[in-house]
């Protein structure tokens, strides 16, 4: 056994060791807070699997459907994938920074590093098409490196059918692959134009997102006006200052990796064959400058810049005790933010790390809402409260009602909906109707029963149900002083004046959703 294989089982074993570990870690947090609002909408998807959704691909839809098949609605069956590739994302991009000529010092530094980066503390802390996205940028960066390093056809198809995945979960990776190909010829790799097997990866992207398109066709491109309306009610409040300090902030003392990273991949010798790499992730970032986008929709080339920056600090510092050293600080500046990234106490102790920050060290760091006002706690985690309660009042209400065949459960956004939907199945709710996102793609053209009652969930009902019902009574509402929806009210109304089934299918036909 010589000395060099010994060194390198032990980066194995080291970089095996820190991948569980991210996994371990996100287990043991996963129940401090509830779902996300967003989860629920993402598991419900797995109630009604399509080819499509009304704001991401189908891909999240079908693997919530794989997951309720096999574990049920309980919130782990919710928060086990995305930990499980957070020992995926460490393993992957530690194997990025051995293609990309990283020995094992370099290695272990990358795998420490994308476990302390905030965004992927955050990304693999939710069910969401988020930390798949990640997963897709990252994967295909390594077999993209593969290609350079080895010249076998077969990653160019490879990469195909990663793409192909890739746009199942989330359209913004087509921005990576456009970079990508747009930057190909001014690299020493522009003769892969002429390669076959890059065309048939491309058809195979193509086969994989065809069902895809076929549905957003069906239904009218709802894609576009996804994006518009993000375009006009989120995007248009960004500030491009505030973009270029997010990729700063996103993988906070990882930035001691990125910044070098990238330079090291635009101007070093022993760098020239990656440089499509670093003008596809100088491209990204330009692109979302430009077009306002959020911050972290950079997040996808994070991974392999922080294994260039490993690389670049493992060739000039040869003394271990300053390798080491950097791993230790790196770790040390981390702990005390660790509850900035996922919530690693329960809601009281969440506020109380907050009410700390700013009591001692005047920061409000995260807690300014949407709507421009400072909470106790960060928005992320207010609409990860609330969810359990709002789903006993409405099993409250549903235990009212005698003919339960007569009586619908309405809820205004998809939150509502997708705790009845989901955390409700455990207490035999039906599922929920919602104009709402995706599901108003759900709702049937009509309703089998006469409605005799509605349990209605949202703000005060409009003039609609208090038009409808002649008995309206409020049952209960959200009293967690830290949840988002605290006050959301659950309102049982009885004693139709007129058909609820008649109004519901002319709704329908003014919404647009079905047909006269």
């Amino acid at each position: 056994m010589t000395l060099k294989w010994i060194k390198r089982d032990f980066a194995f074993y080291m970089v095996v060791f820190l991948s569980l570990f991210n996994v371990v870690f996100h287990i043991i947090i996963y129940r401090n807070l509830e779902y996300h609002r967003d989860e629920l909408l993402y598991f419900s998807l797995g109630t009604h699997p399509a080819a499509g959704y009304a704001t991401t691909p189908p891909l999240i839809g079908l693997l919530s459907f794989l997951l309720i098949k096999v574990l049920g609605y309980s919130q782990f069956a919710a928060k086990i994938l995305p930990a499980l590739f957070s020992g995926v994302i460490v393993y992957l991009s530690a194997s990025i920074t051995r293609e990309l000529g990283g020995k094992s010092y370099a290695r272990i530094l990358t795998g420490t590093a994308i476990i302390i980066t905030p965004f992927c503390m955050r990304t693999f802390t939710l069910f969401q098409p988020v930390f798949l996205d990640l997963f897709f940028w990252t994967l295909i960066f390594y077999y993209l490196l593969r290609y350079m390093n080895t010249g076998n056809d077969r990653y160019l198809f490879i990469l195909g059918i990663v793409a192909g995945f890739g746009l199942l979960n989330k359209y913004l990776i087509a921005l990576q692959l456009a970079g990508m190909v747009l930057l190909l010829p001014f690299t020493k790799y522009r003769p892969v134009f002429s390669n076959r097997f890059l065309y048939f990866g491309g058809v195979v992207a193509i086969l994989l997102f065809l069902p895809n398109i076929i549905w957003q066709l069906n239904y009218d491109l709802p894609v576009v006006y996804h994006m518009t309306a993000l375009r006009d009610t989120q995007l248009v409040h960004v500030s491009r200052t505030g973009f270029l300090i997010e990729q700063l902030l996103m993988p906070y003392m990882a930035t001691l990796l990125v910044i070098p990273g990238l330079v090291y991949l635009l101007v070093s010798k022993h760098m020239k064959d990656f440089r499509l790499i670093a003008y596809t992730s100088v491209f990204v970032m330009f692109v979302l400058l430009m077009l306002r986008g959020k911050g972290y929709y950079t997040m996808g080339v994070f991974p392999v810049l922080i294994g260039a920056g490993a690389i670049f600090w493992e060739n000039i510092m040869k003394r271990q005790v300053l390798r080491y050293g950097i791993i230790i600080l790196m770790v040390l500046f981390t702990l005390p933010v660790i509850p900035l990234g996922v919530p690693v106490y329960k809601a009281e102790g969440m506020v109380q790390y907050f009410e700390k920050l700013e009591n001692e060290y005047n920061l409000d760091v995260g807690r300014r809402w949407e709507d421009g006002t400072i909470h106790p706690l960060p928005q992320d985690y207010a609409d990860m409260l609330g969810w359990e309660e709002l789903a006993r009042i409405a099993k409250q209400a549903y235990d009212s009602v005698e003919n339960k065949r007569s009586c619908v459960i309405y809820c205004q956004n998809y939150g509502q909906a997708g705790a009845v939907s989901v955390i409700g199945k455990k207490y035999g709710l039906p599922e929920a109707l919602s104009l709402n996102d995706s599901y108003r793609y759900w709702l049937p053209e009509k309703l089998d029963y006469e409605t005799e009652a509605l349990i209605y969930i949202g703000t005060e009902p409009n003039d609609d149900v208090l038009e409808l019902f002649a008995d309206i009574v409020e049952i209960g509402r959200i009293s967690h002083p830290y949840a988002r929806e605290f006050g959301t009210q659950a309102y049982l109304c009885r004693e139709p004046v007129r058909s609820f089934n008649q109004f519901y299918y002319e709704l329908l036909v003014e919404r647009g959703i079905v047909g006269e």
